[in-house]
């Protein structure tokens, strides 16, 4: 099946030019997507600041998304919170994302040997958001959780997404980079692209640090047959995965992603 990738339009631009793009609606997916993992209830204000939109509109579309059911009011301070029917955007997604059950078992057991955390990653525009993810069961903290993102540049999780593209594809992110980034791309570009050949050699990639100081991670992808590029990461604290650690780990992720792709293949998911 043939389709167009939602970040090829999202990122590109050309959507917003299209006459028929909806600004509303662009609008009212902006709103949502100003909250953040940690926060509790936010005001029109502070929703106008993080969205650069006007006040009278961000009040206008928080009554239509609360009468709708994706925020919630709190009557006495005006403020506004996600509600978890939101959720229900989002499950249809996972739902035909069946590898993630396929690979859970599998997942567990890295997970368990090497005292970290594997984890699921989908590209979001510049970064990879969080899927699915399998902790080692004796472990109390958890650096990232479902719905989290993660840097590409900086994380094993999106070096292997970009590992994984190709080189039309991987131009049109760089471009997209370096105009994020501006000063700080000369230093990116020069660490992913000697991640991109250690991919070459090895077919993961490393993030020492890179993403989070005391984070180590390694990285690998899976390509679905519908196009879809999922990446698997793992990795933990520096304190339980040192650097050093980090080529054998990168050697069994593989492994066990070619597992899940050969299962992926025989069952026609």
């Amino acid at each position: 099946m043939g389709f167009r990738k939602n970040t090829d339009v999202a990122k590109s631009g050309e959507g917003h030019k299209n006459r028929q793009f909806v600004t509303a609606l662009a609008r009212g997916m902006t709103i949502l997507s100003a909250f953040r993992a940690d926060d509790r209830w936010l005001s029109n204000a502070e929703l106008a600041r993080r969205t650069s939109l006007p006040k009278p509109t961000v009040s206008r579309l928080t009554f239509t998304l609360m009468s709708l059911g994706y925020l919630d009011l709190d009557e006495e301070t005006g403020f506004y919170l996600l509600h978890p029917h939101i959720l229900s955007l989002g499950y249809p997604v996972l739902q035909r994302l069946s590898i993630r059950q396929i690979a859970r078992p599998f997942i567990r057991e890295l997970a368990n040997s090497c005292q970290g955390t594997v984890s699921i990653g989908l590209r979001d525009g510049l970064n990879m958001i969080v899927i699915d993810r399998v902790r080692r069961s004796s472990m109390t903290a958890v650096p990232v959780d479902i719905g989290a993102w993660r840097e590409m540049a900086t994380s094993a999780m999106g070096r292997s997404y970009i590992a994984a593209v190709n080189a039309e594809e991987r131009q049109k992110l760089f471009e997209e980079m370096e105009a994020s980034y501006g000063t700080r791309w000369p230093k990116l570009k020069a660490a992913i692209d000697s991640e991109l050949e250690a991919f070459a050699e090895k077919g993961y990639c490393t993030s020492a640090g890179d993403w989070m100081p005391e984070y180590n991670a390694v990285g690998a992808p899976l390509a679905m047959r519908d196009g879809t590029i999922l990446t698997f990461n793992c990795g933990g604290l520096n304190n339980r995965i040192p650097e050093k650690d980090l080529p054998g780990l990168g050697v069994r992720l593989v492994e066990t992603v070619r597992r899940l792709e050969q299962i992926h293949t025989d069952t026609g998911g």
